[in-house]
């Protein structure tokens, strides 16, 4: 049964009541805002990373409960972010539990019209299948009497999800096959 209210439930009255002068403290709490209870609340665990959108590399609570991600924040003893997080990185949580999110590798025949799943290790043959004969059919020693050592049939562009590391990896990889068009976006 709901409670009647009565004029001692006005904030203003609650504010004189109390002495809160500045109507910052109980009398701006309504019954409604003092039962609420943070997401984190019920968090088993809080595991520390970084957010994988740029290369800034803020910091980040991750909370889980059940080994599930209920909510990522921005780690306040990180003294890159100081516990922000821009919107992208607010928003991280989507790239764990997100609907959207794809758990199995598809891929699209040339000239098909649909998605098939892959088991990981053969799409990864397929991938190191087409990587060493494109470099084997494209790999020039010398262009113009000048030695080159390239290929212009690879090259590379790293997304803005990977943080400097892993770019300066990739462009080692890259290199060594003899790619020279290499580009990333790990940056601000």
């Amino acid at each position: 049964m709901k409670r009647q209210r009565t004029f001692l439930d006005w904030p203003v009255v609650r504010q004189a009541l109390d002495g809160d002068r500045s109507g910052r403290g109980a009398a701006a709490m309504s019954r409604a805002t003092s039962e609420l209870r943070s997401r984190t609340e019920t968090a088993d665990r809080v595991a520390k990373s970084i957010c994988p959108y740029c290369a800034v590399g803020c910091g980040q609570n991750v909370y889980v409960k059940d080994e599930k991600v209920i909510q990522i924040e921005g780690d306040p003893n990180s003294p890159v972010s100081r516990g922000r997080l821009c919107p992208k990185g607010a928003a991280s949580k989507q790239l764990v539990t997100g609907p959207g999110r794809e758990y199995k590798v598809k891929y699209r025949r040339p000239h098909g019209r649909a998605w098939e799943e892959l088991d990981l290790d053969t799409a990864m043959d397929m991938i190191a299948d087409r990587v060493i004969a494109t470099r084997r059919e494209s790999f020039e020693w010398e262009a113009d009497g000048k030695r080159t050592r390239r290929t212009l049939k690879i090259s590379s562009l790293g997304g803005a999800t990977l943080d400097n590391e892993e770019n300066y990896l990739m462009k080692k990889l890259y290199t060594s096959l003899g790619a020279i068009q290499i580009e990333n976006q790990a940056r601000i």
